[in-house]
């Protein structure tokens, strides 16, 4: 066979089972907060109509180079979803008043496909694991997914940086230097770069649009202002989308304060690139900058369900993604090892005695392996320590005759001697109770 053909594609791993018991937990601590939250679970379809891709309520021009794109034996254009929230707006532009009432929370934790540069961190075939809320308006939605984020990725073990932001008043800024209308959002994809390429980079990239170089630099300056300024300044404004924005991010700011939620800083041009967001936007970061690339990220979207029904009405939503690959990358560096089993039992000519422990334990929960392939005690042992199982336990004719296990703590180096009838007992060691 070709070996070529054994590659993976470039962007795109298989997670051997070290890998993916670490992802299963990650997953797993984010289930446990998403529910705890009221996020309902949801699967949507990784193949889309092109056209529901391409939507000018979608993404916009900038993730359209990225998506993959296909035809079916009807000839149909097809693509794979880059992202989870354009198919959570079709489900709710598609069942509400149906299926679905307002408001309604979702989480949804599948693969997206992005034909994009590959770096540590970033693939082109990886999981997000998203929440979204749709059906209320305000800032209040924002401040708890805030609190939310930050909770994730505590119980991750993660020290996180949350720059935020809020659209309007980034447009408003760049109305308010007199910049021309149909330049702003090209104005605001160059400025989300302001962080890596700098003013001068910046100014490099819009030069095609002959835009004055006083403007930019009056736009820069309103950057440097720290969030109080910024209110002051404007909180009075006649330009109204700026005077909007000043508001939401002054009550948005006070929550902030009196949840202690340090980690939250205020970016003035954060533009978190899309064109889909309205109002408030955020990223996630590793404040040890281990990946370097952002970690989570969300914002209100207000535009893409409301125009997708098109009733009449509005659909108000905001959402927030996980990157579970970046994640795993930071937990990974760390090197904390992770077993899927709890106890490895050594069966020597006593396979009905070891199934039988093994069945009693996994009642009651416990994640037991078995030797099946004869090994050899020294072996196994080697096995156990390869595979950072925490227990292991030797069955032979003695242990049988005496009814006494002998249970060793592998991370300890330690031995507990327990009768193989006392199941409590045995539970108590493996969950280190005393």
């Amino acid at each position: 066979m070709n070996n070529n053909i054994l590659k993976n594609i470039k962007g795109t791993f298989d997670s051997l089972p070290n890998e993916q018991i670490v992802k299963n937990q990650i997953i797993s601590k984010l289930k446990n907060n998403f529910e705890a939250y009221g996020y309902l679970p949801l699967e949507t379809s990784i193949l889309c109509n092109y056209d529901l891709l391409a939507s000018k309520y979608a993404g916009g021009a900038e993730i359209l180079k990225e998506v993959y794109t296909l035809k079916d034996q009807g000839n149909r254009d097809i693509g794979l979803r880059y992202d989870l929230t354009v198919p959570f707006s079709k489900v709710i532009a598609a069942n509400v008043n149906k299926e679905i009432s307002l408001p309604f929370r979702r989480y949804e934790i599948g693969k997206v496909f992005r034909d994009g540069p590959v770096k540590l961190g970033r693939n082109r075939e990886f999981y997000q694991c998203d929440v979204d809320l749709c059906g209320i308006s305000g800032i209040y939605p924002e401040i708890e997914m805030l609190l939310m984020a930050s909770k994730c990725y505590k119980d991750l073990g993660i020290n996180i940086e949350i720059e935020w932001n809020n659209r309007k008043v980034l447009s408003g800024l760049i109305k308010e230097c007199n910049i021309e209308e149909e330049y702003i959002s090209r104005v605001i994809l160059s400025v989300d770069k302001l962080a890596k390429i700098g003013e001068d980079g910046v100014i490099k990239e819009l030069e095609e649009l002959n835009i004055n170089k006083d403007k930019l630099d009056k736009l820069f300056s309103y950057f440097k202002l720290d969030i109080d300024t910024l209110i002051n300044n404007f909180k009075d404004s006649t330009n109204e989308i700026l005077k909007e924005g000043i508001s939401e991010i002054e009550e948005l700011q006070t929550y902030i304060n009196k949840f202690n939620l340090n980690e939250c800083v205020f970016t003035p041009y954060l533009a978190r690139g899309l064109e889909i967001y309205t109002g408030t936007i955020w990223e996630v970061f590793d404040r040890q900058k281990r990946i370097t690339s952002s970690i989570g990220a969300g914002g209100r979207y207000d535009k893409i369900i409301t125009n997708f029904i098109d009733d009449g009405n509005v659909y108000p939503a905001v959402g927030m993604t996980f990157g579970l690959v970046p994640i795993y990358e930071i937990m990974s560096l760390e090197k904390k090892n992770s077993s899927v089993y709890d106890l490895y039992i050594i069966p020597m000519d006593t396979k009905y005695e070891s199934l039988l422990l093994a069945k009693k334990l996994r009642d009651n929960g416990v994640k037991v392996i078995i030797e099946m392939n004869n090994k050899k005690v020294k072996k196994a042992f080697e096995w156990a320590n390869k595979n950072n199982v925490p227990f292991v336990t030797v069955i032979g004719e003695t242990e049988i005759n005496t009814e006494i296990i002998k249970i060793k703590n592998m991370n300890e180096s330690s031995e507990k001697e327990v009768n193989i009838n006392d199941i409590n007992s045995i539970l108590n060691i493996i969950n280190k109770i005393d």
